[in-house]
């Protein structure tokens, strides 16, 4: 769970590092402009964090599934072994995935000054800005949303509805509360992270999805690595007591 919780947290850094500073010195600068060099290396780091956070999700809601639905065998399914090897390929399959992605955006043609209402070079976005753009992009587009996003939220759900049933032939209504407890920050944030995802990418083109579009790509590249450290540590008890007596002295 641990090694899970590490990947996610340099993913989060990784978000933050990729996008953040670039964001503030436009801000701060007045200087709007982006090479394309960094552009492109913006986007691969981002197609990488992106592609890792998907799939660890789904490692995540796995590891819940394994120690709720088959406490015994938990050891003997995710031993270190195969965590780590877990791990590996979750950063290898998203290198390759990253890869490609601009490896075929590399190959469009471009202006020598394009505009992007983004906070940062979101791949649609810069798509959308080249010249004579194939529908091959959205085609590699939607098969990646499958296997990255689609793929791995439709196993979480499917985890949980076994993970709700163990719960409900639960006798004790305290047994219930602690195991519920144990998969709830990881419910908390994937629910925020694919909400936020869907709502940018999904949503049917109108005069104000320029907007929207930038305050949910703020959300889910700042807002969201920025609280996962704080649901996750909802689950110390410590920090519980501390956030109580906080609220209670407020």
């Amino acid at each position: 769970m641990y090694l899970f919780f590490c990947n996610l947290s340099v993913i989060d850094i990784c978000y933050t590092t990729v996008i953040i500073p670039k964001l503030l010195h436009i801000l701060l600068s007045g200087n709007g402009l982006i090479s394309f060099t960094q552009c492109f290396t913006q986007m691969f780091f981002f197609f990488i964090g992106a592609g890792v956070e998907d799939i660890l999700f789904f490692a995540m809601g796995f590891d819940r599934y394994v120690v709720i639905c088959h406490p015994l065998s938990y050891h003997r399914i995710l031993n270190k072994k195969t965590c780590v090897l877990i791990v590996v390929g979750i950063w290898i399959s998203a290198l390759v995935n990253s890869s490609l992605f601009i490896c075929f955006l590399n190959k469009m043609p471009f202006d020598k000054v394009v505009t992007i209402q983004n906070i940062f070079c979101d791949p649609v976005d810069v798509f959308n800005a080249s010249d004579g753009g194939s529908g091959g992009f959205y085609n590699l587009f939607y098969v990646e949303l499958v296997l990255f996003g689609f793929f791995p939220l439709f196993c979480n759900v499917l985890s949980y509805v076994r993970i709700i049933r163990v719960i409900l032939r639960i006798k004790s209504k305290e047994g219930r509360r602690k195991t519920f407890s144990a998969c709830l920050s990881h419910l908390i944030v994937m629910i925020t992270y694919y909400s936020a995802g869907t709502m940018e990418y999904m949503m049917p083109f109108s005069d104000d999805r320029v907007i929207i579009n930038q305050i949910l790509s703020a959300f889910y590249t700042t807002v969201v690595p920025m609280v996962n450290p704080l649901i996750y540590s909802l689950r110390s008890s410590e920090i519980l007591k501390a956030l109580q007596r906080l609220l209670r002295i407020k």
